[in-house]
């Protein structure tokens, strides 16, 4: 299984946070930052707000597995931070996939369909 480059570090999430900009929907909240790389980061933030740590690392696996499924549908060079909200732990995977396609339509970076 291929492992995607991720943020990581704190710092790299707050310069994101200040530096990006951000969409939300029901379900998430996502920040873009141009990275200047080939390939794109992501950093998945679930607080505890949202369940216990059983609750949460579902939700880390099912951003991570929508993110890897729909990459090539996204233009390159980003660093993408999802945070997912209460309401994200009473849905299932195809809810979480369309809510996380709808905030890449409102950041632009869905590639053309063709």
């Amino acid at each position: 299984m291929k492992r995607f480059p991720s943020v990581k570090k704190n710092g790299e999430f707050q310069k994101i946070y200040r530096g990006g900009t951000s969409h939300a929907n029901r379900l998430l909240v996502m920040y873009v930052m141009k990275n200047g790389e080939e390939s794109n980061r992501i950093g998945i933030s679930v607080s505890k707000k949202v369940g216990n740590s059983v609750v949460r690392h579902h939700i880390t696996r099912l951003l991570r597995e929508i993110f890897r499924l729909n990459e090539d549908r996204i233009q390159t060079g980003l660093n993408i931070v999802v945070v997912a909200r209460v309401a994200a732990k009473d849905s299932d995977y195809k809810h979480l996939e369309s809510a996380y396609l709808h905030l890449c339509g409102l950041h632009n970076i869905k590639k053309e369909s063709k």
